[in-house]
């Protein structure tokens, strides 16, 4: 279902007027009421007149996370607070948080852009939406809520966390669509387990799923144990929240980049230099539309690439592919850049382990380590210990053949693993304490 078939479907030369318009604009307005963006521009030697084509969008300054924290909290905001109606706070795990504002046209836009998501994910007017995103500072669960409003769903607002109350709610009010991060989908399913539950057996018919990374092995997992289709969806606090990219239901394949209200860019992490289609490097965003936040060339440090193939959906949005990683949280062990996704994609290609697993980097006689403990599945448990040290090599052998970095692998007894109750924390670095 396309939720805005005038701005979805827009052949592309009438979608980059528009992006160029309101790109001009935006300029314009930055420019005079952002010191930050004046003294940037200045530095950068360019004006807002200098845009006159999509192609100069590179002459503009890039605005770094670092760049938010220095304006904290409101010194980044393009209106004045009387006309700032919600304020949220991101996530950050170190220095201050990242505050986002949101004037009431930039709540209208965003509850559009969140129909849009939860439209191309399948769901639809009548659906009864169990939203355990959380609720609060975060913008993951007010989003998905005023998204599921404005599509004329009904939303369960249960936020993150009492889990067996949770799948309680699930059965008995009959949720069609299941919002949340992976992590939590799978948490649910193992807790429907326990209690009894046969969570194939509920009404969801889609999860409409983000906020960390994830891969198609996780999608298959999730799809199979909890009988529905499992939708990736993209945003960040910085520049919207949720709403910003969504796979459609149809295709699987890639994520629709709502372009009306954003321009995305693939740079070199290493240089800045932007790159073409099909090559992986940088997320970079620009927000066209956002009236208290606004952002240019945001470099959110998501790894990425762009695809301009046509869907077969109808959209003529570009496509981004899954994130694969962050540029800023790349573990480097003895030299070789990892990501937690590669060495997942290694784990769930076995169908003995559970996707739970967490993974311990420290430092031994002045040498990176990398311990990599896996939960085993239920039905192989009580496997003879040779069996199960035998598997631990050949996954060792494994990782070591992907990524040429030797780990240790542990094959833990299931349900040791703590499990998250919103985003999964796949990493301990010992190396940072």
């Amino acid at each position: 279902m396309i939720f805005d078939e005038e701005f979805e479907t827009l052949p592309r030369e009438a979608l980059e007027a528009i992006q160029l318009k309101r790109l001009r604009d935006l300029a314009e307005r930055v420019y005079a009421t952002v010191p930050f963006y004046k003294k940037a521009f200045d530095e950068q030697g360019v004006k807002p007149d200098d845009i006159k084509s999509l192609e100069d969008l590179p002459k503009l300054p890039f605005t770094m996370k670092q760049d938010l924290r220095d304006n904290y909290p409101f010194g980044m905001f393009a209106t004045p607070m009387e006309n700032v109606v919600r304020i949220h706070v991101s996530s950050g795990t170190t220095g201050k948080p990242t505050v986002v504002g949101y004037t009431r046209r930039d709540i209208r836009t965003w509850s559009e852009l969140m129909a849009r998501t939860l439209a191309a994910a399948g769901a639809h007017k009548g659906d009864i939406v169990h939203n355990a995103y959380g609720y609060g500072l975060f913008t993951g669960g007010l989003g998905f809520h005023y998204g599921a409003e404005r599509l004329g769903a009904s939303v369960i607002p249960v936020s993150g966390g009492n889990t067996k109350r949770q799948i309680l709610l699930m059965r008995d009010f009959g949720a069609t669509v299941i919002t949340c991060t992976p992590s939590y989908a799978l948490r649910l399913a193992d807790v429907a387990a326990e209690e009894g539950v046969d969570f194939k057996a509920l009404k969801f018919r889609v999860g409409v799923l983000g906020a960390e990374p994830w891969t198609e092995n996780i999608r298959n997992e999730i799809e199979s144990r909890l009988g529905l289709d499992a939708v990736d969806i993209y945003g960040l606090s910085e520049v919207m929240g949720p709403g910003v990219a969504v796979e459609c239901v149809e295709a699987k394949k890639g994520l629709h980049i709502f372009e009306d209200h954003f321009i995305a860019e693939i740079i070199n992490p290493e240089t800045g230099e932007p790159l073409p289609y099909g090559e992986p490097g940088e997320l970079v965003f620009t927000t066209l539309t956002k009236e208290a936040f606004p952002l240019i060339r945001y470099r959110t440090r998501d790894l990425s690439v762009l695809h301009r193939e046509p869907c077969k959906c109808g959209r003529n949005l570009v496509r981004m592919g899954r994130i694969t990683g962050r540029s800023d949280d790349m573990l480097i062990i003895r030299g070789v850049n990892v990501f937690p996704s590669q060495i997942e994609s290694v784990l769930m290609a076995r169908k003995e382990v559970a996707p739970h697993y967490v993974l311990i980097v420290d430092r031994k006689d002045r040498m990176d380590t990398l311990e990599v403990n896996v939960e085993i599945n239920e039905e192989i448990f009580s496997d003879a210990v040779k069996d199960l040290q035998n598997m631990e090599r050949d996954i060792e052998k494994d990782i070591k053949d992907l990524l040429g970095v030797s780990c240790r692998v542990h094959l833990v007894e299931p349900k040791t693993i703590q499990r998250s109750e919103g985003k999964a924390k796949r990493v301990i670095d010992k190396r940072k304490t």
